[in-house]
């Protein structure tokens, strides 16, 4: 996996100064991603450490440099970018973001948008979906009911 995560680096971004993962479940890829290309690796929290050095970021990390942000799920999107606008807080340039999954919600599409923040992801929902027809996991007729879950969860009932 990491090899396509650095292959869709390379095709969407270009190489960034530092690689940063989002806590927790992108610091494993980024740690991948990081060695593959010989670069620092940084990780960003939700939010600063109440004890400590408070950190919100952990990492050297100066204000200029180019980040690429690594994520393994994104949903709405909003735990994501709060990566994003710590970095950008810190003076860094956010190239975009690299996920594993995304489940294409409106609200992810719309909020990556508002955040001008490039959105790349190895593979989405209805890729899943499209692999789980052809091995027979589902069926066609389940299609209908796994949409309408997917263009409002909030409130979808079966």
């Amino acid at each position: 996996m990491r090899q396509e995560i650095v292959k869709a680096i390379d095709e969407n971004f270009g190489r960034p100064d530092v690689i940063a993962g989002v806590a927790t479940g992108g610091i494993a890829q980024a740690a991948l991603v990081s060695q593959e290309l010989g670069l620092p690796l940084i990780y960003v929290r939700p939010k600063a450490k109440s004890h400590g050095a408070q950190n919100q970021i952990e990492g050297v990390l100066e204000s200029g440099q180019s980040v690429i942000v690594i994520e393994d799920l994104v949903s709405t999107g909003n735990s994501s970018l709060i990566a994003v606008d710590a970095l950008r807080e810190r003076g860094c340039i956010v190239k975009g973001m690299v996920a594993i999954f995304t489940y294409g919600f409106e609200a992810a599409r719309q909020n990556f948008l508002d955040h001008k923040c490039p959105l790349v992801t190895l593979t989405d929902y209805e890729a899943v979906l499209q692999k789980a027809i052809e091995s027979n996991y589902i069926q066609e007729s389940d299609l209908e009911s796994l949409e309408e879950w997917r263009l409002n969860p909030a409130s979808w009932k079966q």
